[in-house]
């Protein structure tokens, strides 16, 4: 199985209702943060790449169709080289609505962390957010900067800007599959986030 999916939107942009789509459309199973909550093996691995371990994107990866969400999403630059057949979905709500549902939730659960290799405060704090995750304008500059960047080095026919709300059809044309016959799944896990990202 290879990567067929490449998710580079932040936390918190509809990326646990894309992953859910994903799996219906068949492009799963599909990596998500969940899943390195749920597997050891997926914890260690990651937090040796966040402490900067040689990546090995097929161990990472194995067992998986598409990833989106972080941890993957901050590795995006060089998951679309080493996967470059794969199709790029850029998760996206405004920033603002964006600061506001990250500071309920993923900085909720960083701030309760005391372990410093967890990903909440190696990756997510330090390196996206430079450890200032809980400076909401540097927080809204970085989230804006890494969608130009994607948008400025994805080529156009390769990438999806999928906005909070837009549903299946774009989804579906940008990946060459049929519209399903359900509705477009929304989910909003909360308080899996806040308690889990304090020990992951």
């Amino acid at each position: 199985m290879v990567i067929r999916v490449i998710g580079t939107g932040f936390g918190r942009t509809g990326t646990d209702s894309m992953r859910e789509a994903l799996t219906i459309l068949g492009f799963g199973p599909c990596h998500h943060m969940f899943e390195v909550m749920a597997n050891e093996d997926q914890k260690r691995l990651w937090r040796a790449l966040a402490q900067g371990a040689a990546p090995d994107w097929n161990q990472l990866f194995a067992g998986y169709a598409s990833c989106i969400d972080w941890p993957s999403a901050h590795y995006w630059r060089d998951l679309i080289e080493f996967y470059p057949d794969a199709r790029v979905i850029l998760t996206y709500r405004s920033p603002e609505s964006w600061w506001k549902s990250f500071e309920n939730t993923i900085l909720a659960g960083i701030s309760q962390s005391t372990d410093q290799e967890s990903l909440g405060l190696a990756l997510i704090s330090r390196q996206v957010f430079g450890g200032r995750p809980h400076d909401r304008a540097n927080a809204i500059a970085v989230y804006e900067a890494n969608v130009r960047a994607v948008i400025a080095t994805v080529p156009p026919g390769r990438l999806l800007v999928h906005n909070l709300g837009d549903g299946w059809e774009p989804l579906c044309l940008h990946l060459g599959v049929p519209v399903p016959d359900q509705s477009y799944p929304n989910r909003n896990n909360t308080k899996d986030f806040q308690s889990a990202l304090a020990q992951n």
